[in-house]
């Protein structure tokens, strides 16, 4: 965990600690305990509905990872599809295809990957693609078998440059910030009736709302740490190109 989420953590339970330390000088326990069933019925509906906000936006950070790192592997794919093609052609422009591929997997992994950690894109991996492009279609099929081999070439070429912008797309995927206001709201509001609640035991309501603090400050780092796909202690790693150069052949 960083520091900025000890941070969340610790400073919010502090802020709790000091508020309900405080409060019996304001309002009297005595004066709170009257009200803790009409006080529960409301915290109840709060929680609920609290709840359900945060397990819906748990699902769509987690649903948005899994999906980014899903499209690295399918581009991985189209790029180790366009590598063996590659090596069918035994011509100039076969061997600079097939090592412009290896070089493409080189700069997503050494270069690109960083930068998008830093929701940015890498202009000559992008550059990198056109001249794979402009490589491919120099390919010269001798015969038949090449001229299938050619036009699969072109499938994964394509293939390529539809998952690397998808890919580019997702790594400014993040939870809208108008959806930032009631998570906020959300749970200042579900601790703050916890606040309101009557108990003779101060120690016994603070361990209750301390509790129930930490658990809405976990979720809420959970989700920052997921907001972006390629940001954060769970980003999505570049494990699709690693596997990729990791089971290539000697080279030609």
């Amino acid at each position: 965990m960083t520091w900025s989420n000890l941070t969340i953590l610790f400073g919010s339970m502090a802020i709790v600690t000091v508020v309900l330390l405080l409060l019996p000088r304001f309002v009297s326990t005595q004066d709170r305990e009257p009200h803790n069933e009409v006080t529960a019925a409301i915290f109840a509906m709060v929680g609920v509905l609290y709840a359900v906000l945060l397990a819906f936006v748990v699902i769509v950070v987690w649903e948005a990872a899994d999906s980014a790192r899903a499209t690295t592997f399918r581009e991985a794919d189209q790029l180790a599809g366009l590598y063996w093609t590659s090596r069918q052609f035994d011509s100039p422009a076969g061997v600079e295809l097939t090592n412009l591929t290896l070089q493409y997997a080189h700069n997503v992994i050494g270069a690109e990957w960083q930068l998008m950690a830093n929701h940015r894109t890498d202009p000559n991996t992008t550059e990198l693609v056109y001249r794979i492009r402009d490589t491919t279609n120099a390919l010269q099929p001798l015969d038949f078998r090449q001229q299938a081999q050619f036009q699969n070439a072109l499938q994964h070429v394509e293939g390529l440059a539809s998952e690397r912008r998808a890919r580019l797309t997702q790594v400014q995927d993040a939870v809208p910030p108008l959806l930032w206001i009631p998570l906020i709201a959300g749970a200042v509001l579900t601790i703050g009736f916890a606040f309101v609640f009557g108990i003779s035991s101060i120690r016994l309501h603070l361990a209750m709302v301390l509790t129930m603090t930490a658990m809405i400050c976990v979720v809420l780092i959970v989700i920052k740490e997921m907001n972006y796909p390629f940001d954060g202690v769970n980003a999505v790693q570049p494990d699709a190109f690693q596997v990729f150069l990791s089971r290539l052949p000697a080279s030609r």
